[in-house]
């Protein structure tokens, strides 16, 4: 059956992946993409170019800020399922400009549930993607879906505040409404602040890695393939086993940031030399393991990239597209005052 999907932040790095995935996936869906084009967000990342004549009957763009109601409820109008994405995503910055992530993330959020409920008839399904970040450090070995709720930066708090806003609009209208946590996720067109691109491409410069603290802080690192196949499941599963839900998307081991930055190192050739320690990040999570043990009980679901391969693929993907990020390499580092008043780069 045919069916429209409205992907908002669709141009920027999982958000992209996800419309490829849909593109490749069912030829017969058309995807409607809305984003602000922000610094994180490129049009070049999707999987047509918008100014050639090649199937734009199946990806509409439009250009615009999810706080735009207006804009909202014209694309809703006309959609069967809206894929949340847009937001602002990256700790660090949130430290340095919080004010954009608040607006973007929990009013953007709130502009989009108000579409769903107007056309709430039509409307078969709303995914809202969260993040592991919500939940702050691990208080267990691993963090299942009702782990309590500390997020430890700006951007985790914004993001909390929308995700607990979506279950609201579940709860008081029992609107369609799941809710995907993601672990941390790496893959193609994701850019360089964040870490994983950051230290491959540091690699490929042969420039200084950069590792706050001690590099004991440790992450669930999970590939964006396994992800865009976690939430297409969320999309196309019966309602009644996901309204209302909330999911983990995660591999369920966790990696400190120094290993991770030594195996990159080890399969790009390079010297361990390459790696310095920053002082730590404010708000810094000591760790994230994530707990599938729900996912995958309830659609047999499980990550098959493994880290290995990911990681190969990932570095190859950087090594032959370096126009796409050489122009990101002036974002890789943020000013942010930490807690003593200093302002460092981070």
């Amino acid at each position: 059956m045919k069916k429209t999907i409205l992907v908002t932040g669709g141009a920027g790095f999982i958000g992209s992946n996800f419309v490829r995935y849909i593109y490749n996936t069912y030829p017969e869906y058309k995807i409607i993409v809305l984003d602000a084009l922000t610094y994180a967000g490129d049009i070049e990342n999707l999987p047509i170019n918008l100014n050639a004549c090649n199937d734009k009957e199946r990806i509409e763009f439009w250009y615009g800020n999810v706080r735009n109601g207006e804009l909202v409820d014209t694309l809703v109008a006309k959609s069967d399922a809206i894929v949340h994405f847009a937001a602002e995503t990256h700790v660090t910055r949130s430290i340095y400009d919080n004010f954009l992530f608040f607006e973007t993330d929990v009013l953007g959020t709130q502009t989009i549930a108000n579409a769903v409920l107007k056309y709430r008839d039509s409307v078969e399904r709303f995914i809202h993607i969260s993040t592991s970040e919500v939940y702050g450090t691990a208080y267990a070995p691993f963090m299942a879906e009702d782990h309590p709720l500390m997020p430890m930066s700006p951007y985790a708090s914004a993001k909390a505040g929308a995700d607990r806003l979506v279950y609201s609009y579940w709860a008081t209208y029992e609107l369609p409404a799941v809710i995907i946590r993601p672990f941390n996720n790496y893959g193609p067109y994701q850019h360089l602040e964040k870490a994983v691109p950051r230290f491959v491409t540091s690699c490929i410069l042969n420039e200084p890695i950069h590792i706050h603290g001690d590099g004991s802080a440790a992450r669930d690192y999970i590939n964006v393939e396994d992800t865009c196949a976690a939430i297409d499941l969320v999309l196309h599963a019966d309602i009644k086993l996901v309204q209302g839900e909330v999911f983990n998307v995660a591999s369920g081991q966790h990696r400190s940031m120094l290993s991770i930055a030594q195996d990159i190192v080890r399969r790009m050739g390079k010297s361990e030399s390459l790696i310095h320690y920053v002082s730590d990040r404010p708000g810094q999570v000591f760790r994230h393991t994530g707990d599938i043990a729900k996912i995958r009980n309830t659609f047999r679901w499980q990550p098959k990239v493994s880290w290995d391969a990911g990681l190969q693929r990932v570095i190859g993907w950087y090594e032959q597209n370096r126009p796409w990020w050489e122009k990101q390499l002036w974002m890789r580092a943020v000013p942010i005052i930490t807690r003593s008043g200093k302002k460092e780069l981070h």
